[in-house]
């Protein structure tokens, strides 16, 4: 099914929030900070104010990627002083390719999204997720640090999910959640 507006469709990257450094076990078990939960529900607080409820959440399968997105969610809900209406509850696909993925991979996931669907936020860890926002809006050089954890980058396809490839979506805003 092809959609005959892909003006309208968003997609916003965002980098998980802080987690926790020093821990005995696997990388993807690590947790998220208090500031890291906090961080998150200033995330989706801005989210909904800004009316980028997503339709589609992509979201890693590493720990703090999936409280990343419960803070999300809950700040969406209008919790947070700065939050609004939650809408629809989006599809929520956790994917475990997110995971340690090159921009290439997350690219790829991204296209599988439904073609029916106008935001779709992917939840994943750097460097992939800055190389991906770099290559959409094919800068020449990523900022070097990239994107800080909870900063969501703003992207706005100029055609369906399945044929996004490099250079096809610039760069709306850039913004990093602090709560």
């Amino acid at each position: 099914m092809r959609d005959a507006h892909p003006e309208t469709r968003t997609l916003v990257l965002l980098r998980h929030a802080k987690a926790e450094q020093d821990i005995e076990g696997p990388d993807a078990e690590r947790m998220l900070t208090t500031r890291g939960q906090a961080d998150s529900e200033a995330a989706g607080a801005w989210m909904a104010h800004h009316g980028l409820l997503p339709d589609v959440v992509l979201c890693s399968t590493a720990r703090r990627t999936r409280q990343t997105w419960h803070g999300v969610a809950l700040g969406m809900t209008g919790s947070p002083p700065e939050g609004g209406p939650a809408g629809p509850r989006p599809t929520v696909r956790y994917e475990s390719d997110a995971y340690d993925a090159t921009p290439e991979e997350l690219l790829t996931l991204v296209r599988s999204a439904d073609p029916t669907a106008r935001t779709v936020l992917l939840i994943a860890h750097n460097p992939g997720i800055s190389l991906l926002s770099a290559l959409l809006t094919a800068e020449e050089q990523s900022d070097e640090e990239g994107l800080r954890t909870t900063e969501l980058a703003v992207h706005r396809p100029r055609t369906d999910w399945a044929g996004l490839d490099r250079g096809g979506a610039p760069l709306a805003s850039r913004h990093t959640a602090r709560g």
